[in-house]
């Protein structure tokens, strides 16, 4: 297999933080925050925050977004993630944005299988 055939892709992702009406908010978040997820690099907009508390909820997810899934796969289909603070009202919603194209051999030193380095 020849370096032309080390591609794959994968979804950028958008989470953003959902703020009901009314409910009560524990984690700092306000409606329009976000933070985004291009291959293995988050970032967040310029003087916003996150707390780490809502990221760690979502953080095991991201990967799995990130790839393509079964039409009925949940995790093609679920979208909201509840803040961990059971008292607040919040949640994250991942949107995918996009895809990316990713060269194996530029993102990791492991050679595909039947390859040497």
């Amino acid at each position: 297999m020849g370096a032309a055939d080390d591609f794959f892709e994968l979804f950028d992702l958008r989470v953003e933080a959902v703020i009901p009406n009314g409910k009560p908010i524990y984690c700092g978040a306000k409606e329009g925050d976000y933070f985004e997820l291009k291959g293995e690099m988050l970032s967040l907009p310029p003087g916003q925050g996150f707390s780490i508390y809502s990221i760690s909820a979502v953080l095991p997810l991201l990967a799995a977004k990130q790839r393509p899934t079964h039409k009925n796969d949940w995790m093609t289909s679920d979208a909201e993630i509840a803040c961990p603070d059971p008292n607040c009202a919040s949640r994250l919603r991942i949107v995918r944005t996009g895809k990316r194209r990713f060269s194996h051999a530029e993102t990791t030193a492991v050679p595909l299988p039947g390859e040497t380095k």
